[in-house]
């Protein structure tokens, strides 16, 4: 049964709480519960849904029909599985009817899913259902059932050929579509996982004070990150700010990884971006202020040395007390510091390792018949890995008995303990050495890239790199992930060992991406034709020769580049180097002639580029991708120079770079980034020949004076970043013509540099920043009606700089207005009906947002320290609201109320057994407030949140009033109704004080309710609190509504715990009943008229409470 008592779910509440679950699933339990609609309740938990099914949830009862309406009311979207005698079933009508009625009056949506029954069949039944029974609830039930298979839905035979794996596969991804999550993605067959899972979430739920630290090692491919996953989904809500940092081990070794680690955690907890970090010690020190003021779930993914976790972790005490780290890695003796609980995966047993390598052969939990032996002996070889179990079955898949037999016969001719060469008949198994290469090119060079570069760059290597990709994400030996190409670092040493088998001269191999091989070869000059990729870094280097992480400073092999900044090769070191393609260089120099730099270069990445022009004789002109950031460049080339391959040109932060060069004669160039030049006065105008570029970024070229002319011609440009370009003028001459962009970053502006005139009226559209007897205007119709994305951060924007009208800009997802000077959300944000996010950070006037009829996805108005309520116009709302440091905020509709107690109606308090309060009046107390991170001495305050009233202020000793009290920390009582009247309420009482004395403390107290009759567990941490000042105690009082939580029958215990070091003193528990039943009514419109509009809405009201308020509004109205 649906508990109103939950965990607070973060520090930035969603707006919606009125939403328990995800999903509300209806079946025929009979055709069904123990087949399809099992294996898709599971994969939709697996996915991130909070899934509902009244088998699972509902106690039976009497009242089932009222719990079913509550539970479709609770949640987001139902769906529906329509089987061939789902409609001869009563409850299952029932359901149909209820779930359409909650569609047509709120926002509730519909999935119709037709296993074995097509959509005609459906409405044929309906038909049959009222011609069988002529009564108006016959009528209205089969109408409702004809509606539902009328609309669009997902049929087995027709999306997936009769496979249910397939099936939910693509129900869940329909599913994604429809439901955004918070959640991280995870496999969908997580065969042996629960029993490990269940382990960690028992250590979760267990554990009440300090700073958890969880451990988890093991071998490549076990399943760590799996794990830490589904962990960190099933917890993630307990936390106020998250972040899981993937792949550590590998990004901490390109130059400046820890510091963008860094940057990406700040990012995560802060929910702000672009954080400048001048250091590993800078960043650190940001942390560990960051960290220390919120409860935070962090996981480091594949940590494998002590450096990273300083950079990231630091030590337990930059934690607040309740915040939790989660750590994978393949070292079983990384962190050997005490209170540390560590855990080590299991190998999947026979099994369990069968019914994963099914599915992923044969997409079904079991083999096919005539594949049962020869399965059983792949699985055999696999030891209960979870990653070769799933890479080797889905090499099989689809596969003849003959392929099978010649691919187990190389199995075994393999040691048994080398995994990586098991995993390798995977690599084996593709067919088209295009594709290998594509795999060997990525596991080298290329994981953790963006995807769309990568084609780009290993197609002008004549690579199939699209097929390719797609081909290995089917073998499961590569994911897209943000549009980036992951790969398990199992599987890139795999690749990488491969490459090494090639010959036991690195020379002689085809990728050289080890930095000590790659000076070598290049000291020594002994390259050769084999060589197509070489990546060389000197810092890297330098970080690898160091002892122990850099602490002896003695270099082993070269001492002569320890306190080098920059290595210098003579070119000829590439002249033998006839095949090379990739070529990834940063901090060398090169003496001689150019000419001996390979033809046939591809993609030239060169850090740090020591000339101011390209030289002659530079071999250019077959290059996909030229990447000279940090160079000391003028000019790339002069002249127009014939280029056709060239698609991507970076010179970011090239301080000398006054000029781009000719772009004539460069047809096929996509990505232009400029980032960062400040130098560079002028982009060329040859650039509007350019008809296939689609992302230019011109950020922070500070003395750019104005954007090419006619550069609106240029039809293909989606993106543009302007943002910083401080002596930008006129650009709005260009941007209004520019139809087809989608992307505009135009951040840190001055205004009126965009403008293309100035007026004496104050009457246009968009009046901008008001100078003397001026005023700078530009009509926002300027902006093209493409626009999807669009930021005018800290562009000194106020009330009256809106139009009255947006409209024309409805196809705009992400709007930022961060560091702007508004008081109110504009208003023409009603008009931008497909707007998804809203960033309002950081702005300093900014003190009440009324929401209008539009849902949105995310608003974030962090740091907004003089907001003070958000309010919503009707039942739309906002799925995510961001308000930490908003010191005003006090009211968040549908989320929480915080207000004075003088301020609270006395009737309410009375309701609530609040007595005599209103006498403390004057009375001040010591108040944290962690929803907006403030804490002051300040009157007593009244809380309200997940639908407990709570309470602080100074005492020594539970209220008179309390029927039950004692001096330890838990009390149990059994729910009766008397003369069938429920139960009004529970207060809890708790006195306490605390023995630290820490300016910023977690919550010091909490409250358990457990029912094990019914399996219930529920833990309640007040975001709000009082801290006693020294030598006092504090005293919590709370008012739960647990009618919809308890049963007649139900043994409850309550349990207090503290959270920090401190001492229990006293508790008391109270149950409050209706004496008669007109009191239920007084009681839900006192807390209506005197809270909060909308608190039935959080309060989750029985029909009958809701039916009766709605009757006695319409008899008073009368």
């Amino acid at each position: 049964m649906v508990t109103p008592f939950e965990v607070q779910k973060a520090s930035t509440p969603r707006s919606e709480f009125k939403f328990n679950y995800d999903i509300f699933l209806s079946f025929r339990g009979l055709d069904t519960r123990k087949n399809f609609t099992d294996h898709l309740y599971h994969a939709l938990n697996r996915a991130g849904f909070r899934t509902f099914r009244d088998d699972d949830e509902i106690r039976r009862s009497e009242n089932i029909n009222s719990e079913l309406r509550k539970a479709i009311r609770q949640s987001k979207m139902s769906v529906i599985v329509f089987s061939e005698d789902y409609a001869s079933s009563n409850a299952c009508l029932f359901e149909v009817q209820t779930i359409l009625e909650q569609c047509k009056k709120s926002d509730h949506s519909i999935l119709p899913v037709f296993y074995d029954v097509d959509p005609g069949r459906v409405k044929e039944q309906a038909r049959d259902l009222e011609k069988k029974d002529s009564t108006e609830k016959a009528k209205g039930r089969s109408a409702a059932l004809k509606e539902v298979a009328s609309m669009a839905g997902m049929v087995l035979q027709n999306q997936a050929d009769g496979y249910e794996a397939k099936f939910i596969e693509k129900i869940v991804e329909e599913l994604r579509s429809k439901l955004t999550t918070k959640h991280l993605r995870v496999p969908d067959h997580l065969i042996g996982m629960d029993s490990q899972t269940k382990r960690i979430n028992c250590w979760f739920k267990n554990r009440t004070t300090g700073v958890g630290i969880l451990v988890i090692h093991g071998m490549g491919g076990i399943g760590k990150t799996t794990i830490a996953k589904v962990v960190y989904n099933s917890n993630v809500h307990r936390f106020d700010a998250s972040s899981f940092l993937e792949n550590i081990r590998e990004v901490a070794k390109v130059p400046n990884g820890l510091m963008r680690l860094q940057r990406q955690l700040l990012s995560n907890i802060l929910r702000k971006e672009e954080h400048k970090i001048n250091d590993v010690e800078d960043g650190c020190r940001r942390l560990q202020y960051v960290l220390s003021n919120k409860r935070v779930l962090l996981v480091l993914d594949d940590v494998d040395e002590e450096d990273q976790l300083y950079a990231l972790f630091g030590q337990r005490e930059w934690f607040r007390p309740g915040s939790t780290i989660i750590i994978t890695t393949r070292l079983g003796n990384l962190l050997n510091a005490g209170d540390v609980y560590e855990y080590k995966p299991e190998k999947l047993s026979m099994n369990k390792s069968l019914e994963l390598f099914s599915w992923h052969a044969f997409e079904q939990n079991r083999p096919i018949q005539d594949y049962m032996e020869l399965s059983n002996m792949f699985v055999h070889h696999c030891e209960g890995l979870p990653l070769a179990l799933q890479v080797l079955g889905s090499s099989v898949r689809r596969k003849s008995l003959d392929v099978w037999k010649s691919a187990l016969q190389k199995l075994e001719a393999l040691f048994e303990n080398k995994i990586l060469e098991k995993l390798e008949i995977s690599f084996d198994s593709i067919q088209d050495n295009h594709d290998k290469n594509v795999f060997l090119m990525i596991a080298c060079f290329f994981a953790g890239k963006k995807k769309n570069d990568t084609i780009r760059i290993l197609d002008g290597c004549e690579y199939y790199t699209l097929a390719g990709i797609h081909n290995l994400v089917d073998r499961n030996l590569l994911t897209i992930e943000d549009g980036k190409l992951g790969m398990h670092h199992l599987l890139q040493d795999m690749g990488k060992q491969i490459v090494c088998r090639e010959s036991k001269y690195p020379e002689e191999r085809s990728r050289i991406w080890r930095h000590k091989e790659s000076f070598n070869i290049l000291n020594e000059k002994n390259g050769t034709r084999n060589i197509e990729g070489l990546t060389f870094d000197l810092n890297v280097l330098k970080k690898e020769e160091f002892e122990t992480t850099h602490r002896s400073g003695h270099f082993h092999e070269h001492p002569e580049l320890r306190n080098s900044n920059v290595v210098v090769f003579e070119s000829n070191v590439f002249e033998k180097m006839c095949n090379l393609r990739l070529l990834k260089l940063s901090c060398v120099q090169l003496s001689g002639t150019y000419e001996a730099l390979p033809k046939r270069l591809r993609w030239l990445y060169w850090r740090g580029f020591s000339l101011e022009y390209m030289p002659y004789g530079f071999p250019i002109e077959k290059l996909v991708a030229l990447d000279m950031r940090y160079s000391i460049l003028k000019q790339v080339w002069k002249g127009a120079k014939v280029l056709e391959s060239l698609k991507m040109l970076n010179v970011s932060h090239s301080p000398k770079l006054a000029k781009t060069p000719d772009f004539s004669r460069v047809p096929n160039l996509e990505k232009l980034i400029l980032k960062d030049c400040p130098s560079l006065i002028e982009v060329d105008e040859s650039i509007v020949k350019l008809q296939r570029i689609f992302s230019l970024n011109l950020k922070d070229c500070k003395n750019l004076r104005k954007l090419p002319r006619n550069i609106s011609m240029v039809e293909s440009l989606e993106e543009l970043n302007i943002s910083g370009c401080s002596n930008l003028k006129g650009a709005v001459e260009e941007l209004e013509k520019m139809r087809s962009l989608r992307v505009l970053h135009a951040d840190r502006m001055n205004i009126d540099q965009l403008l293309t005139m100035e007026v004496e009226s104050q009457a246009s559209i968009w009046p901008w920043i008001p100078k003397p007897r001026k005023s700078i205007q530009m009509s926002l119709a300027a902006l093209p009606s493409s626009l999807v994305n669009l930021s005018l951060a800290h562009c000194n924007l106020t009330d009256d700089a809106f139009p009255g009208d947006l409209g024309m800009l409805s196809k705009l997802q992400h709007f930022c207005l961060v560091g702007n000077p508004i008081s109110t959300l504009p208003n023409c944000v009603k008009d931008l009906t497909g707007l998804q996010k809203l960033d309002l950070s950081w702005c300093p006037k900014l003190r009440k947002i009324l929401w209008p009829s539009i849902d949105l996805e995310e608003l974030v108005v962090t740091e907004c320290r003089k907001l003070e309520k958000i309010t919503f116009e009707t039942s739309a709302g906002i799925e995510y609201i961001s308000h930490g440091a908003c010191m005003s905020l006090d009211y968040v509709q549908r989320g929480f109320k915080i207000l004075p107690v003088s301020k609270v109606d006395v009737e309410l308090l009375k309701n609530i057994g609040f007595f005599d309060l209103d006498s403390m009046a004057n009375i001040e107390a010591y108040i944290v407030n962690s929803i907006v991170w403030s804490r002051k001495k300040c009157p007593i305050q009244i809380l309200y949140e997940s639908s407990v009233f709570s309470t602080y202020f100074p005492g020594r000793e539970v209220p008179h009033w309390f029927s039950n009290k004692n001096t330890g920390s838990a009390f149990t009582f059994t729910v009766t109704f008397s003369s069938h009247l429920p139960i009004r309420g529970v207060n809890l009482c708790l006195v306490y004080t605390i023995s630290e004395d820490i300016d910023w403390l977690p919550s010091p107290v909490h409250a358990k309710f457990i029912c094990e009759s019914r399996d219930i567990e529920t833990v309640y941490t007040p975001r709000c609190y009082g801290i006693p000042e020294a030598g006092g105690d504090m005293v919590w009082l709370s008012h739960w509504v647990p009618e919809i939580l308890f049963e007649e029958g139900d043994e409850v215990q309550v349990l207090f715990g503290m959270n920090v070091v401190g001492q229990i003193k006293q508790c008391g528990v109270h149950v409050l009943y209706f004496e008669e039943a007109e009191e239920k009514f007084q009681y839900f419109n006192a807390l209506q008229s005197a809270w909060d509009s909308n608190i039935f809405e959080v309060l989750f009201l029985t029909d009958e409470v809701e039916d009766e308020l709605q009757g006695r509004g319409r008899e008073e109205g009368s």
